[in-house]
């Protein structure tokens, strides 16, 4: 079931079309990334679907709800999370609940939304004395107290340390886990390839793929490669006559062997027969990230 459906959003900015023909629906439960490069659109296309911006070509939908002409009724079902929101310094995190909830006629239970998030103990504290993290879990909070089917996260875990994104990733699993559709805008590889059920890259305005993130990876390319470090000299042939054997390079004192499905196993075993011991071993993989390049051309933070 589509609780999401976008078709052909058309977004301008005078002379400057932002958003360019963009279509895509999100199932019900889905984590549903969207991907790419700063400048790309993305968060103009969810600005879109929340309606905080009119848009000027095409349809939205949300639950079956139009962000334009039924946006006070929307506002009951989604959660947002802008990409950058501040709060009073001197609101207290109670305060700013016990507020934002007032706006919804089905508001969450606050004390356990707090325990739920991680700010057990900061119901009094002021927002200014909060961590980066903590007011990111605040952000999310306040994303969710009025108990949305769908919550869209704009850019949640920029400026946070590794911890607070790996304890900011395993909430957010949490919250899908409790039955919200989410949207996730991110321009983080690892971010977007631990979280998202299907992944839309966004370059330039269009949607350039959609596929989940082992489909993006295998589109450009299924080949593995395989770096060691011999115990001993060998004839390149060793290797390259196996047929899962595609090419294979030096770099200093390591073996670079680049082939397809079982390369691991072929090189173990003949190197085994051979009594060579393959010291520093890596198997490496085509990563999300290279697969963005690939699509678009650029880095993920241009």
């Amino acid at each position: 079931m589509a609780i999401i459906e976008v078709q052909d959003l058309v977004k301008d900015y005078g002379s400057f079309r932002a958003v360019d023909g963009i279509s895509f629906e999100v199932g019900e439960g889905e984590i549903f990334g969207i991907l790419g490069p700063n400048g790309a659109g993305k968060t103009t296309t969810v600005e879109c679907v929340e309606g905080l911006r009119s848009r000027d070509g095409g349809s939205v939908k949300v639950m079956g709800l139009d962000p334009e002409r039924d946006g006070a009724e929307l506002k009951q079902v989604l959660g947002i999370q802008l990409q950058e929101s501040r709060l009073p310094d001197r609101i207290r995190v109670g305060e700013a609940l016990d507020l934002y909830g007032s706006f919804y006629r089905q508001r969450a239970d606050t004390d356990r939304l707090i325990e739920k998030l991680g700010l057990g103990g900061k119901r009094k504290t002021p927002y200014g004395k909060l961590s980066g993290g903590q007011q990111q879990r605040l952000s999310i909070a306040l994303a969710l107290v009025g108990n949305p089917r769908v919550a869209v996260l704009d850019e949640l875990t920029t400026g946070l340390d590794p911890q607070a994104r790996r304890d900011t990733w395993d909430l957010i699993e949490q919250v899908r886990n409790s039955g919200v559709t989410i949207i996730l805008v991110t321009h983080f590889m690892d971010e977007a390839e631990r979280l998202c059920d299907r992944i839309a890259v966004v370059d330039s305005g269009k949607i350039v793929a959609l596929d989940t993130p082992a489909g993006l990876t295998a589109r450009v390319s299924e080949e593995q490669r395989v770096r060691f470090r011999p115990s001993a000299e060998f004839p390149d042939s060793l290797l390259l006559d196996l047929p899962e054997v595609a090419r294979l390079e030096r770099s200093g004192p390591h073996v670079v062997v680049t082939g397809g499905e079982h390369l691991l196993q072929a090189v173990a075993s003949v190197l085994a027969r051979n009594q060579i011991v393959a010291a520093d071993l890596r198997v490496e993989q085509v990563s999300l990230d290279d697969a963005f390049v690939a699509l678009t051309g650029k880095s993920p933070e241009n």
